[in-house]
């Protein structure tokens, strides 16, 4: 049998459901190793190629163009992919500088400029199709599972 080639990739958030997917790994991984290999997850490994992906998670919103390309890439190599946490989902939380108001926009302007962000964070699905979803901040285990499990 052939193992599912999986990617795990994030961008602005606080991780916290990656925090979540190691620790699912710690019960998982006798079960999971004969089925999956982890080809992409900076977490677990150096960075490699994307390419030729199964599935990929996708934690985190969008907020820079740099981001944008690659979440573009990561798009055109994954057979299914799956928006992890309420940032990838919705923007929020790491979107709540889009609801500042006008003068705490303008304070924040110049690192917004110094860091190439976007002028607004936005969730993935406004760039790429989007699949799946496992919502949560952090995403629950049990979303996870069931969605994983799904393409198992």
């Amino acid at each position: 049998m052939q193992k599912l080639r999986v990617g795990w990739f994030s961008f602005t958030c606080c991780e916290d459901s990656t925090i979540i997917f190691t620790e699912i790994l710690n019960t998982y991984w006798d079960k999971w190793k004969e089925k999956i290999d982890f080809v992409n997850a900076r977490v677990l490994r150096e960075e490699r190629p994307i390419e030729n992906l199964d599935i990929s998670f996708v934690e985190g919103a969008i907020s820079s163009k740099n981001q944008e390309e690659k979440l573009k890439k990561i798009r055109e190599n994954s057979k299914i992919l799956v928006a992890v946490g309420s940032c990838a989902n919705t923007a929020m939380p790491s979107g709540w500088r889009n609801t500042f108001d006008e003068k705490t926009k303008a304070e924040i302007a110049p690192l917004v400029a110094r860091f190439s962000h976007l002028s607004t964070v936005e969730p993935i699905g406004k760039f790429i199709k989007v699949d799946d979803t496992v919502p949560g901040c952090p995403m629950s285990e049990e979303g996870f599972l069931q969605v994983l499990n799904k393409y198992l």
